[in-house]
């Protein structure tokens, strides 16, 4: 692929003033207000110069943003950030729906309806208009600085570890150990930590939660999960769907579960299984640990990706020589991982919170997805063109995660621990869609049932968990504890519904892996073909050009459950 221009991404963080200036920012709209676009060509014209803004000013919004989870505790990058949300982007909705409204006024419209690539646009901005309410730019913004918050509380979470201070992260893979009390002992005293920030967590989730149903009925919306499945352009899936959906991983995938919980508790010679017990290898042998550092990560990255496609590869390399990528833990960064586009540039940023585990390999495989989908789609001419909805994003990062198990021999020499590490990823596969379902099953109830005192929260959580689990796992005595799992997601705070799109993608990607297993050259070329395509077709359009489908039946969930089944017992299980 052709290079992008490459910048100095550390460098260009502390100055981009012009696309962080209120000044500069209302000029440039305001010329592209006065443009007359009557006709076709000038109104194409006016919306590559608008896609042109729209890039500059979301990639310094991104990159103020960033800073703030590589630091939590920067006061000067949580500053900058607030500046920008509380000041600068809520001028610049107020444009975007002014220039949206002159768009659909143009009388050129319907000649540029009938050109390629323009009618998702176009879709996605009647979309917008209907919603945006100049009330509820105040608190759209107020609940971005919200969010921030969430960010700064999870990413102070340390316990005390044989003498020394340890990170969330790092906790978490000392539950990987083979000894069993040590497992408990790093378990209780996370969980202690956590309900240190209960209140603040329940107080701060009650303030989000009323803010966001008056965005709803701003917008004239019965309830936030009406409001939110517009913002999100969910046009090809519906509350009922989701529903369905949680009946069927109930009916269809509960089931797998528990067979594999249960295989757990025989191979790991326990009478109950506790929490603690679920992320050590159940043949009693020492946890993966891939990679020593960072670097390491990234070096294997490269080489997997390269197995896959050669492409794949070179755009992790132009990340790595602009310096957009953060992948190792330490104190004070947000908690978990995420590709954020920089749509100008045309590279992404990776963020990770990597401490040496397998989990992290896969972490990274899933960001590079994400960041392949950004490389593949940035030729695309608007800006709107590539911010594809989630249901398409994690298709990309999904896909890759299976994509490249077949290349993990360059990671695991040993055919032992290639054989556990692609068993696990195996479980996994099946064991998210639970845990998917149980999350976006709360948030249907929490925002169609409203006003709910925070006890009533916990307990609702622990029905809606107890409904997707198995039985095997023993919570006695953690109850507390089980009530308040939800707190750790960071979605249900910072990016309310989305969620089910995890799910979605997953069944879509064992689609693609399916075909590359047969054919792995043209199941690549599809799924490059269907990752250029941005956000120019339906969602079904793109799963189909990728070479899966978009389906949620539960028939559909079935046979790939016995597809990843007859896999997982192939590679030992």
């Amino acid at each position: 692929m052709a290079e992008a221009q490459v910048l100095d991404i550390p460098v260009l963080l502390p100055d981009r003033a012009s696309a962080g200036s209120l000044e500069a920012i209302r000029s440039a709209f305001e010329r592209l207000d006065r443009a007359d676009i009557d006709r076709l060509e000038p109104l194409k014209r006016w919306l590559l110069e608008r896609s042109e803004l729209e890039a500059s000013v979301s990639q310094e919004e991104a990159v103020r943003y960033i800073r703030t989870t590589l630091d939590t505790a920067d006061i000067g990058a949580s500053e900058a950030y607030q500046e920008f949300a509380l000041q600068v982007r809520p001028e610049i909705e107020r444009w975007n729906d002014r220039l949206n409204r002159k768009l659909v006024a143009s009388p050129a419209l319907p000649e540029l309806e009938k050109e390629e690539g323009y009618r998702i646009y176009l879709r996605t901005v009647r979309g917008q208009l209907e919603l945006f309410r100049e009330e509820n730019v105040i608190l759209l913004a107020e609940l971005r600085e919200l969010g921030q918050r969430y960010g700064e509380i999870m990413g102070a979470v340390t316990i005390s570890h044989d003498g020394r201070e340890i990170t969330a992260p790092e906790a978490a893979a000392l539950l990987e150990t083979t000894d069993r009390q040590l497992r408990e002992t790093v378990f209780r005293k996370l969980a202690e930590r956590r309900a240190v920030d209960r209140d603040r967590l329940d107080a701060l989730f009650q303030e989000m939660v009323a803010k966001r149903h008056q965005v709803a009925l701003n917008a004239g919306e019965v309830d936030f999960r009406d409001y939110m499945y517009k913002a999100l352009g969910r046009f090809d899936h519906d509350p009922k769907d989701a529903m369905a959906f949680h009946d069927s991983v109930v009916q269809e995938v509960v089931p797998v579960v528990a067979e594999l919980e249960s295989r757990r508790r025989a191979d790991l010679g326990l009478e109950v299984l506790r929490p603690w017990d679920l992320a050590v290898d159940p043949d009693g042998r020492p946890p993966l640990r891939p990679f020593k550092h960072s670097e390491e990560l990234l070096d294997f990255a490269v080489q997997v990706f390269r197995k896959v496609d050669p492409s794949f590869a070179e755009d992790l390399e132009i990340m790595q020589r602009m310096g957009a990528l953060d992948l190792a833990c330490r104190k004070g960064k947000a908690p978990g991982g995420y590709n954020y586009p920089l749509y100008l540039t045309g590279v992404p940023f990776i963020f990770m919170n990597a401490v040496g585990t397998h989990d992290d390999l896969v972490t990274m495989m899933h960001e590079g997805g994400h960041a392949v989908h950004s490389f593949l789609s940035h030729p695309l001419p608007l800006t709107g063109q590539k911010q594809f909805p989630s249901e398409v994003a994690e298709l990309a990062s999904m896909t890759m995660e299976l994509l490249t198990m077949d290349h993990w021999h360059l990671v695991y020499e040993r055919e032992e621990d290639l054989r556990r590490a692609k068993r696990d990823q195996l479980e996994r596969v099946i064991t998210v869609l639970p845990w998917v379902a149980a999350v976006d099953a709360f948030q249907h109830q929490i925002y169609t049932e409203r006003g709910l005192p925070a006890q009533a929260i916990h307990e609702l959580w622990t029905k809606t968990h107890e409904r997707f689990s198995t039985g095997v796992v023993d919570w006695t005595d953690l109850e507390e504890q089980r009530a308040t799992l939800w707190h750790k997601q960071l979605h249900i705070f910072e990016v309310p519904f989305y969620y089910i799109e995890y799910a979605i993608a997953q069944l879509g990607a064992l689609g693609v892996w399916t075909s590359y297993r047969k054919d792995p050259l043209a199941a690549i070329d599809k799924f490059k073909q269907a990752l250029s395509l941005g956000y120019t077709r339906t969602l079904p359009e793109i799963y189909e050009a990728a070479g899966t489908r978009f389906d949620l039946g539960q028939q559909h969930i079935r046979s790939l459950m016995a597809v990843v089944m007859a896999e997982w017992r192939a590679c030992g299980g």
